[in-house]
């Protein structure tokens, strides 16, 4: 029969419920057929109080194959008084397993054995059951961790810092490939956000406008064939075709005395100032004092007969002073538009409307042409008479070869009367003649051709005859003569050429981003003009402006065949589909 110690040497100890912690060594469950090792003593995982005592009425299992009770091994002497263990720290990590205390010595314990039955007494042995002992390895205690800098074993740091202090490591030391690393980190994301931006801005920001342009195309059609003026064998002069451009030039263009030419810029300027259909009358003008003074003088042209407070239409005034050339008429409307008596102003008003039509080499200096200082050149004249005749009132005045006006004794009789009543269809303009000036005139005729009549514009100045010429007299009759021969020969050689075909490329529409769409003509057109005439080509955007996207087709500008009023004139339009800006070309502009 196997004795139990109980602790503290009484009897009392063994009716005690015994110590949940390794009162009683601990029996393990067989897990294999391993029978006969030994039983290892060990240390109960803090069984339930009614396991323990269970457990202390178990007799220890003897070896197999030897139930003998006498041999059975008695478990070793538990220490009655177990030493208080030391607090261990409270730190965050998983807890620690306790020391396990080793055994009191025998001078610290008294035992006794107490039996707990009758020692005749046999206590049936049951079957002995293999048991596989399980070594245990002791765990070792863990001792306290040491304290940080700052902190106590007692008072570690706070988290936060400790946190820091265990964070706080430093860094790796420095390598070309750690720095190249280092670098790729920081600088690839910038510059793939730099990118993202500056695709949003060319993206978003706004395209171009769209261009009408020429290019290649050609910008001059020259006439086949040769045309020679007869020009005259001094002066000056130049010939125009309307709507086709300048035939040529002769002669130095340098500013030579005018005479009564100067009247068309007078009349110019009325019609500017108080504009007329072309049978309106206008207002009324009164005839003052210095007209009446004017109309006596037998040195210059002038209209005779009219009294002080006589009034005439505008109208009729202008052709006082187209007609006959009267030069008291011309100082008389002068006054009448500036509203005072000095025709200064009124001259002002003349150059500056000459310099507007690009009249360089034009000076006036009184509104009759009789001062030899009112010079021009027969270019310059040509570009006035090219704005006089688009006015309808002055038309219809200067092709009268005479006129009645109530109030004047007798009728107007027209210098270039001769000119006009010929059947080269001439309708003005304006002689003049002056010993110092000479002959001069500016010329307009018309010729049909095809279903076109265009207007034929000249102008010759500086004709001097040799031998007495008084007043000019002789030398106006030079000027309508040679002036004659070049109206007769333009209007011969006038011929109507095909200029352009419907679908010719006439240019192209530049998006401003390196694509282009090429324009094209929507008809055939021809002009009228010499041989050897050489007419500009060029295209103009249409009232609608250039579309950034349209179909093929789609009419944006117009070609205009020649230059000034009557120049022929052609819709272009789309050759093929003009898409808008792709995403690419947004992206990739540089403008």
């Amino acid at each position: 029969m196997t004795a139990v110690p109980v602790e503290g040497g009484t009897p009392d100890a063994a009716e005690r419920e015994p110590d949940a912690e390794g009162a009683v060594p601990e029996t393990v469950e067989p897990t294999g057929p391993a029978a006969g090792a030994p039983e290892a003593p060990g240390v109960a995982d803090a069984p339930e109080a009614g396991e323990a005592a269970e457990a202390a009425e178990v007799p220890e299992v003897a070896e197999a194959g030897e139930p003998d009770a006498a041999d059975a091994v008695t478990p070793a002497p538990v220490s009655a008084s177990e030493p208080e263990p030391e607090p261990e720290p409270e730190l965050e990590p998983e807890p620690k397993a306790k020391p396990v205390p080793a055994p009191a010595s025998d001078s610290e314990t008294t035992s006794r054995f107490i039996a707990l039955k009758a020692l005749d007494e046999v206590p049936p042995v049951p079957a002995p059951v293999p048991l596989v002992p399980v070594p245990r390895t002791p765990v070792p205690p863990v001792p306290a961790p040491a304290a940080a800098p700052g902190g106590t074993a007692e008072q570690p740091l706070p988290p936060l810092d400790l946190l820091a202090q265990l964070t706080n490591t430093p860094p790796p030391p420095e390598t070309p490939s750690r720095t190249a690393a280092r670098r790729v980190r920081i600088w690839v994301p910038l510059f793939l956000l730099l990118g993202v931006v500056l695709a949003a801005v060319q993206v978003l920001r706004p395209v171009p406008p769209t261009v009408l342009a020429q290019g290649d195309a050609p910008s001059v059609f020259t006439l086949d064939g040769r045309f020679d003026v007869p020009w005259p064998e001094k002066g000056q002069a130049a010939v125009r075709v309307g709507g086709a451009g300048d035939v040529g030039t002769f002669g130095e263009q340098k500013p030579v005395p005018t005479a009564s030419v100067a009247k068309v810029m007078t009349a110019y300027v009325i019609l500017k100032g108080h504009p007329l259909k072309k049978d309106e009358a206008g207002p009324q003008i009164a005839i003052d004092a210095k007209a009446v003074a004017d109309g006596t003088a037998e040195s210059e042209s002038r209209v005779e007969g009219l009294t002080v407070g006589t009034r005439f239409s505008q109208q009729d005034m202008l052709k006082m002073l187209m007609i006959p050339s009267g030069n008291n008429i011309a100082r008389q409307l002068a006054r009448w538009h500036t509203g005072s008596d000095s025709e200064a102003a009124f001259v002002e008003k003349m150059n500056a409307e000459a310099q507007a039509l690009g009249m360089t080499s034009t000076t006036y200096t009184d509104p009759s042409g009789l001062d030899a200082k009112t010079v021009s050149t027969a270019v310059d004249q040509l570009k006035l008479a090219e704005a006089v005749m688009a006015l309808d009132a002055f038309r219809a005045i200067v092709q009268l070869p005479s006129a009645t006006i109530p109030g004047l004794a007798k009728p107007l009789t027209n210098n270039n009367g001769s000119l006009l009543l010929s059947p080269l269809s001439i309708k003005g303009i304006k002689t003049g003649s002056s010993t110092p000036a000479g002959g001069t005139l500016v010329w307009a005729a018309y010729k049909t051709v095809g279903d076109k009549t265009p207007l034929i514009l000249g102008t010759m100045l500086d004709q001097h005859v040799t031998g007495p010429d008084p007043d000019g007299s002789n030398s106006l009759i030079l000027v309508k003569e040679n002036s004659r021969k070049v109206i007769e020969a333009v209007r011969q050689a006038l011929t109507s050429a095909p200029v352009v075909k419907k679908g010719q490329v006439l240019g192209y529409v530049d998006d401003g981003l390196g694509t282009r769409t090429p324009v094209v003509a929507t008809q055939d057109a021809a002009a009228v003009a010499v041989p050897g005439q050489q007419l500009e080509l060029s295209v103009a955007v249409g009232e609608k402006g250039v579309p950034h996207e349209g179909r093929a087709g789609t009419e944006i500008g117009v070609l205009t065949i020649g230059t000034g009023p009557g120049a022929p004139k052609v819709p272009v339009a789309l050759g093929t589909d003009l898409s808008a800006p792709s995403f690419g070309a947004k992206l990739t502009r540089l403008g």
